[in-house]
């Protein structure tokens, strides 16, 4: 049997092939300069291997990771794969109460954290009956085990035989409905994305060095980060900061990417510092965006800045990444595109019929081999997420005539207003398309007779604008999209309540509302 384990043909197939001193990962951002091969990095992640193995952590045991995008982090994850120990990738941004949550959901036996990290965990360390050691990377407090500690003197150890339908790794949902779930991936799974949008939407080639604002913790980082371009022995840009628009210009201009890969918040911010900045240069073929659906607005305006289209897609942390996308010499802004090549699309309507008609809303449902094995100890959510093939998204769209798919938002955030369905995302768009806006979230709100009304939360570019502008932004909606759409209430805030992946979380301002 041929060795399907993730880290063999990802990792170690690249010295084989002659790329062992082609560098695979470069640190940049504040104290950036080290960098790794992919010679090196089949070592150390070998090593990692053995330590785990020598720590006691048997096969399916899951060590969690609570790690910066540093170089350490895809020596850890590779080197968890080759033992057969499952890599449990963890948000860096959340509160001790949720990581507490979530390391007594997946029953970790092993945590490891970058030193900056380690307070978030510090209060709730122990309350954690199944976890044996804490291992830091960086400067490690007393109590824990420092990472080249760890390390000193472990038996590289090959990747151990796996078949592909074998569990690899988990990820936990982003919480943009609520409290995140564990999601189980097999090794099979990386390379299935590797060989549908990797391969047959962005092209990506040996010579192209990527940048992705997401970080490695989220599915759609880590295929732009890891998956993507090691498959193909291309070179990652890996920061391990937060990424800021000031940040992402710095490394545009300074290590020159061809490839971005970004967040629509983070798009938008980024435009409105150019303004003030000006456009730095750059060397960018390919830019990409997911986590939610791009505004129009904020596509043409990257693309008059930089020459640049940016290829707006969706995908889940279900089905690992994107299957649904713009490409390249292809794209329509407004749009998420078309199928990307491996995946089968259906839309069906409350009931699970199919929605046939160009222009009929329906929920998205997605079959392809990169699917999760499914959520860890939620059967019924389980079920209802992951029925036979087919997975459900949660999003709501309509397929235009021509094939094209149009996004109308979640399934819990469309609103029926007079007895029509509205789509928040619609009214969002509109609202952004005015000059004083930079953002802008709506959820429904009962107007105090018992309907559904929208009501929109604002962040403004200049919040001195402020003053007199909930009637003209009522009134640009209406002129832009219909006079039924437009937000009853308009409310100024200072930012959205969003995930680390830059996903607004409607259901916190529904919920004052």
């Amino acid at each position: 049997m041929q060795n399907a384990n993730a880290a063999v043909w990802l990792l170690d197939r690249h010295s084989e092939e002659g790329r062992a001193d082609k560098t695979a990962f470069r640190e940049v951002g504040e104290g950036a300069g080290r960098t790794v091969t992919y010679g090196d990095l089949k070592h150390r992640s070998a090593i990692v291997a053995g330590a785990l193995r020598r720590a006691g952590l048997h096969r399916e045991e899951r060590v969690a990771c609570l790690v910066l995008d540093q170089i350490e982090y895809p020596a850890l994850f590779f080197g968890a794969l080759k033992a057969g120990v499952v890599p449990v990738l963890l948000n860096t941004l959340l509160a001790p109460d949720i990581y507490r949550t979530i390391l007594a959901d997946c029953r970790a036996a092993m945590l490891v954290v970058s030193a900056p990290l380690f307070d978030l965990v510090r209060p709730i360390l122990g309350d954690l009956a199944d976890l044996r050691a804490v291992v830091v990377i960086g400067d490690a407090p007393a109590g824990t085990v420092p990472w080249d500690a760890f390390l000193d003197g472990a038996e590289p150890t090959e990747a151990i035989p796996a078949r592909a339908d074998e569990g690899a790794f988990w990820l936990y949902s982003s919480g943009s409905t609520g409290a995140p779930k564990g999601v189980r991936h097999v090794h099979g799974a990386l390379r299935a994305t590797a060989e549908t949008y990797g391969a047959q939407v962005l092209g990506l080639r040996e010579d192209d060095v990527v940048h992705s604002a997401a970080k490695i913790f989220f599915a759609y980082g880590l295929g732009n980060a890891v998956t993507f371009p090691m498959a193909v022995g291309a070179t990652t840009l890996l920061n391990p900061g937060r990424p800021t628009p000031d940040g992402v210009l710095d490394i545009i201009a300074r290590e020159g990417p061809t490839v971005y890969c970004g967040v629509p918040t983070l798009y938008a911010a980024t435009l409105a510092r150019m303004a003030e900045r000006g456009v730095p240069p750059g060397r960018m073929r390919l830019c990409i965006s997911a986590g939610e659906a791009l505004p129009s607005d904020v596509g043409t305006r990257w693309l008059d800045a930089w020459g640049v289209d940016i290829l707006d897609g969706v995908g889940s942390t279900e089905m690992l990444h994107i299957f649904l996308s713009n490409r390249p010499g292809d794209v329509e802004y407004g749009t998420s595109g078309t199928a990307v090549p491996g995946y089968d699309l259906r839309l069906v309507d409350e009931g699970g019929a199919d929605v046939t008609g160009p222009d009929e809303v329906g929920e998205l449902l997605v079959r392809g081999a990169s699917a999760a094995d499914g959520y860890w100890n939620q059967r019924g959510k389980s079920r209802a997420t992951f029925e036979g093939e087919w997975t459900r998204t949660g999003d709501k769209y309509v397929r235009r005539a021509d094939g094209r798919y149009v996004y109308c938002g979640r399934t819990d955030d469309m609103l029926k207003v007079s007895g029509i369905w509205v789509s928040p995302f619609e009214v969002e768009q509109a609202l952004c398309a005015h000059p004083a806006v930079l953002e802008a979230a709506v959820v429904g709100r009962d107007d105090g007779t018992g309907l559904t009304k929208p009501a929109a939360f604002v962040v403004l570019r200049d919040r001195s604008l402020a003053e007199g502008l909930d009637r003209a932004l009522k009134d640009h909606v209406k002129d832009r999209i219909g006079k039924f759409k437009y937000p009853r209430w308009v409310e100024v805030v200072d930012d959205l309540p969003k995930t680390a992946t830059g996903k607004i979380q409607r259901f916190k301002l529904r919920a004052p509302a």
